[in-house]
């Protein structure tokens, strides 16, 4: 009985320490179902070219930039 337990428990420990290899980091984040009423946005990668907008900044690339119809800032992305 005390052989079988080993035996067990060997083999659970060294699935883990193989199966421990190969976890991946994910980073997911949860966007809320909110759009702005946003008229353009800019990304880093375009410059100051005006770009359709997407429904919110969660959506959108890091560091771009949804602007309403008068030119102010509405948010920037993460």
């Amino acid at each position: 009985m005390a052989l079988k337990v080993e035996t067990i428990l060997l083999v659970f420990i060294c699935g883990a320490i193989i199966l421990g290899g190969n976890l991946k980091i994910v980073d997911g984040k949860v966007c809320p179902l909110i759009c702005y009423d946003s008229a353009y946005m800019t990304c880093p990668s375009s410059g100051d070219q005006h770009l359709s907008p997407l429904c919110n900044c969660c959506l959108a690339s890091t560091g771009c930039t949804l602007y309403s119809g008068d030119g102010t800032p509405i948010c920037t992305s993460n």
